[in-house]
């Protein structure tokens, strides 16, 4: 029987579920995803609980939605209150390790208030999410201390103060001279640094390099990728490995400009969806995309042919997933946020070498799955308890292992806009700018905080089109989504502090304590 020892949760930043081969893109090349596919459960309805990173990326590592766990932007810390994946793995005597993103935030205040804010191991974990950091790298901005990677690049010859700006997400332009990746005109050059050096490879590396450490110790892993998120600048050759010609068509239309949700209105005022209203840009930039993505599945054969070389492959655990995915110019949008299936809906390709799970082998599997899901799955094949009281995920691995227990007929996700152009375009203020979606195998319903609803009919208008939020024939079924997401909403588990075992054996106790009122 195969000895459950790691687990490698993978996750990438910013990848649609449709530019994947196996999830159907006519032309990318992912065959070491394909593969993993094949030899695990590809799941075709996997949905974050947010389109912006900071909350989704909490949600998984918490097993909780943005409502309870707090982090509802990328600016917003987690509260130190709040247990993660780190803190539940340790718990069971198992270290869970990062090389790559995380998007956390620490919670200055909290830790101050506790009188934390200082050198001690539990405020240095609860700083970093509860992440053992081989190497820290969120791919936004130049990396400090907690990354490697600039030191890195200077011993291989990229002499600057800052060489990820002057670099990695820099070219040259036409005329020989450096431009700069943040402007997406520049997506179809490649990057100054050698692919080998590059931000993909270096990542990949720090996880060859941990597992030759670790031997025979077991480990769980957050390989965590900051590619193919913007800044949208790859090297060569996968700069230009595909043509706009290889890229999916554009869904938008003219009439989605017409009559259009107020917010979703504001967002399109925003610079980059400006940008991305320009076919230009559009066949710029998805090429570009495209080759990040093929890159990193490039990379994760090195991976796995690691494993598979050293026998890691028959007892390691691997998720693969996303953060979220990227509008790229559909629906006249660019970025993420918004509740559309192209941002929400997300590859997740789960491989669990068990002999429990070869029934389900290179299957396909359509129930509705979620980000909350990942961190109860992976206690469940550790054989670690599961904090019923606080965890709002479901365990996958009876999906996996054949079994067909009573399933969720929707998933949800949130919105908090506060910190966007947006919000100050509809007036807003930060305590309303918010919104909650449910989305059933029918209905994506949304429900925005003083502003109107949102309703598609996903059987009709798959690629939701047609709001139907103002329809007066669509009222009941408006009504029954918005009772639904009170349903959800009203059962989040917000009583975390005791178990349901523990107020179970407190219950009528008080006789049991000394206490006596009420009595005649």
């Amino acid at each position: 029987m195969t000895q459950r020892k790691n687990v490698l949760f993978i996750m990438a930043d910013q990848l649609r579920a449709d530019h994947l081969a196996c999830y159907g893109h006519p032309h990318i090349r992912t065959p070491h995803l394909d593969a993993l596919a094949a030899k695990g459960v590809r799941f075709d309805r996997a949905f974050v609980n947010s389109g912006v990173c900071g909350p989704s990326r909490m949600s998984y590592y918490t097993g909780r939605y943005p409502s309870t766990h707090g982090a509802t932007w990328n600016r917003v810390p987690l509260s130190v209150g709040e247990v993660t994946m780190g803190e539940y793995l340790r718990a069971g005597g198992h270290k869970l390790v990062l090389a790559g993103k995380t998007h956390i935030m620490v919670d200055h205040k909290g830790l101050e208030r506790l009188a934390l804010d200082g050198g001690s191991e539990l405020a240095r974990l609860l700083k970093t999410g509860g992440f053992e950091e081989i190497d820290r790298y969120d791919g936004h901005h130049e990396p400090g201390e907690e990354s490697g990677y600039p030191a890195y690049l200077r011993r291989h010859g990229y002499e600057s103060d800052d060489p990820w700006t002057d670099f990695v997400i820099s070219a040259h332009g036409p005329d020989g001279q450096p431009v700069s990746g943040w402007h997406m005109r520049n997506a179809c050059y490649p990057s100054l640094v050698e692919e080998k050096h590059s931000e993909t490879a270096y990542m990949t590396d720090q996880a060859l390099s941990f597992m030759e450490r670790m031997g025979d110790e077991p480990w769980v892993l957050h390989l965590s990728y900051v590619k193919p998120h913007w800044p949208y600048i790859a090297p060569a050759p996968y700069h230009d490995m595909y043509s706009a010609e290889q890229c999916l068509p554009v869904v938008r239309n003219e009439a989605e400009l017409s009559n259009a949700h107020p917010v979703v209105e504001a967002y399109r005022q925003q610079e980059e969806c400006v940008s991305f209203a320009s076919e230009t840009c559009i066949n710029t930039v998805r090429p570009a995309y495209q080759g990040l993505i093929t890159q990193l599945d490039d990379h994760l054969g090195r991976l796995f042919d690691f494993m598979s070389r050293n026998g890691l492959m028959d007892n390691t655990l691997i998720i693969f997933t996303a953060d979220h995915g990227d509008f790229l110019g559909d629906h006249w949008l660019g970025e993420k946020e918004l509740f559309y299936d192209t941002v929400q809906r997300v590859p997740f390709i789960v491989y669990d070498p068990s002999p429990e799970a070869n029934a389900t082998r290179g299957t396909v599997d359509n129930r509705m799955v979620e980000a909350v899901d990942v961190l109860p799955t992976m206690l469940s094949w550790l054989g670690l308890p599961l904090a019923s009281h606080r965890l709002e995920g479901r365990d996958l691995l009876p999906l996996l292992h054949g079994t067909q227990p009573p399933w969720r007929d929707c998933v949800f996700s949130e919105l908090d806009y506060s910190y966007r152009l947006a919000r100050v375009i509809r007036d807003k203020s930060p305590s309303n700018a918010r919104a909650w979606s449910l989305r059933s195998d029918r209905w994506r319903y949304v429900y925005w905080l003083d502003e109107p609803e949102q309703l598609y009919d996903l059987h009709a208008d798959p690629e939701q089109f047609n709001d139907l939020g103002q329809s007066p024939d669509h009222e009941d079924v408006r009504v029954e989504c918005r009772e639904r997401l009170l349903q959800w909403f009203t059962s989040l588990k917000r009583r975390t502090t005791v178990t349901d075992e523990e107020v179970e054996r407190g219950t009528n106790a008080y006789k049991k304590a000394g206490v006596f009122f009420g009595q005649w």
